[in-house]
């Protein structure tokens, strides 16, 4: 048989990155819900006590800046003052200027309408960039990911609930998971390695921490089948952590990719996707390969699925559309590939209507994954077209 292990990691709310990814979506919440139709590109970078919001951003909404940073960072847990990173007393500084008119020219008249002005209403809208986006889902678990994504996704959201509803009230928010699953024939088998290190206070010993994670998040998360007398636990592996957030390390917004897609088990075409509204197709054509992938595999037409999709500046319809399944496919893939382009509209102005992307729901994408959430309800989760798949599938067949 063959036999492989798979290493995947995730971070808290309260990593210097993704409290930057959670400033940068709350600002496009605050704009979106007041201008859904507002061009907003939004970057943050923080370090010990500064947070600076920087961007391109034209719309017609009022807002606050000062005020949504210093509650993003409060409602995070970091309102402590000795803790180095203070929601109320940090400097907040913004430079945001207006989307580039030639940019903006380009996503709201498209190739296809400057070419026919008869064109459908879906080739109205251009993609905000060129570049590819992958999706990705496999059979692995119930939320179609992989295995070493979800449990390092699920170790750090318990991390962080245990810290704000007091279990652990030693807890600080700084944090990250890191799961490494056995494989046999592209099966997981067993959980070999868990890494946990977390931010803490002073008076606390590495000796409780340890008991205390392993009781309070591991085991209330991980299936005990996986785990076994050879699993290995490595809790705050490098001893210490009590300088950690803003004031350990600096952050910025976009710099986890990784951890808010597939763990590394599926490709990535480079694009972050906090801060920026649904008309850059880093962000929506990236849910809506990954809404197509989930399908596919729900539809039982392959037990891993990854979709490619291919884009240029200003033009509606992808350049390219490609599946690979990996060899676990159930039909041709050229049918499932054909399928798809048959069931799916993939020009950005169908997937934000089909997908209700115009609406306030980017910050709680911004820490814990974009894709298989359990504790929150995504529209590109949704298994809706299973059925339009399998009757096409029919027919051609």
């Amino acid at each position: 048989m063959s036999r492989y292990y798979f290493t995947s990691e995730s971070v808290t709310e309260g990593h210097p990155d993704k409290v930057c990814d959670q400033i940068s979506d709350a600002i496009l919440d605050t704009i979106i819900s007041q201008d859904p139709n507002a061009r907003v590109a939004c970057e943050t970078f923080c370090t010990t006590d500064k947070v600076v919001v920087m961007g391109e951003i034209t719309t017609a909404a009022s807002f606050n800046v000062e005020n949504i940073v210093r509650g993003v960072v409060f409602d995070i847990g970091y309102n402590i003052p000795d803790i180095g990173f203070d929601s109320k007393t940090c400097d907040v500084t913004s430079f945001i200027n207006e989307q580039s008119a030639d940019i903006s020219g380009g996503v709201g008249n498209s190739l296809e309408s400057r070419e026919n002005s008869t064109c459908d209403v879906a080739d109205t809208i251009g993609a905000g960039d060129q570049g590819m986006m992958f999706g990705f889902a496999c059979d692995e678990t119930e939320e179609y990911m992989p295995l070493t994504t979800a449990l390092a996704q699920e170790l750090a959201l318990k991390l962080s609930q245990v810290r704000k509803d007091g279990t652990l009230p030693y807890l600080r928010p700084d944090g990250k998971t890191q799961v490494t699953v056995e494989y046999e024939d592209g099966v997981p088998v067993r959980i070999d390695t868990i890494v946990i290190s977390t931010q803490h206070s002073e008076d606390v010993t590495q000796e409780q921490l340890k008991d205390d994670l392993i009781d309070n998040v591991i085991k209330t998360v991980v299936p005990s089948n996986l785990i076994d007398e050879k699993t290995k636990y490595l809790i705050n592996p490098s001893g210490r952590f009590v300088i950690g957030g803003p004031a350990g390390d600096t952050g910025l917004t976009g710099r986890k990719i990784i951890v808010d897609t597939y763990g590394g088990v599926a490709r990535h075409g480079g694009g972050a996707f906090s801060g920026k509204d649904p008309t850059k197709v880093d962000r929506s054509a990236a849910y809506a390969a990954r809404y197509v992938a989930k399908n596919v595999v729900a539809a039982g037409l392959a037990k891993r699925c990854e979709l490619q999709l291919a884009y240029a500046i200003g033009v509606a319809s992808p350049v390219s559309v490609y599946v690979d399944t990996f060899g676990t496919e159930t039909v041709a893939k050229e049918l499932i590939e054909d399928a798809i382009k048959n069931v799916f509209d993939l020009r950005p102005y169908s997937i934000i209507k089909d997908l209700g992307l115009r609406k306030p729901i980017y910050r709680d994408t911004a820490a814990y994954g974009h894709f298989g959430r359990k504790d929150v309800e995504f529209s590109w989760e949704k298994t809706d077209k299973v059925s339009a798949l399998k009757e096409y599938i029919s027919k051609k067949s």
